[in-house]
């Protein structure tokens, strides 16, 4: 099994890494940074993360969490033999002085709602458009 591991970080949980390459963001004026190989396994892990670091921004400014800085990590497997995507997990972290319900009912919130994580617990359908 092959494993990737990615981490996108904005606010004061910006990565410091000297391979962390930087983006802008609509959320935060300093941008995100992104941690990850250029691998089609590392590039879907980051589509996860990055949708769910997004949508802890929309959902705590709508929810009045503020934020001063998110980390969010994934990483998964897929087996080598068919290429299958065995799962991603993923971890957030929020720094915000806001109560640790109120984190927890934020982070319900995002998992509920981040589009990409959906899509991908869906079984999104990929074809090949001809040339």
């Amino acid at each position: 099994m092959h494993e990737s591991h990615v981490a996108v970080g904005a606010g004061s949980l910006r990565s410091r890494a000297e391979s962390a390459v930087g983006f802008p963001h609509r959320w935060t004026p300093e941008g995100v940074t992104v941690e990850a190989d250029f691998t089609g396994a590392h590039l879907l892990h980051l589509a996860a993360a990055g949708c769910v670091l997004n949508d802890v921004h929309r959902e705590g400014e709508r929810l009045g969490v503020v934020l001063r800085g998110v980390r969010v990590t994934a990483s998964g497997g897929f087996e080598t033999d068919t290429w299958s995507s065995t799962g991603i997990t993923y971890a957030v972290e929020v720094d915000t002085d806001s109560t640790a319900d109120e984190v927890a009912a934020l982070l319900e919130v995002v998992d509920a709602v981040a589009e990409i994580p959906k899509a991908i617990r869906a079984g999104a359908t990929v074809v090949r458009a001809p040339t």
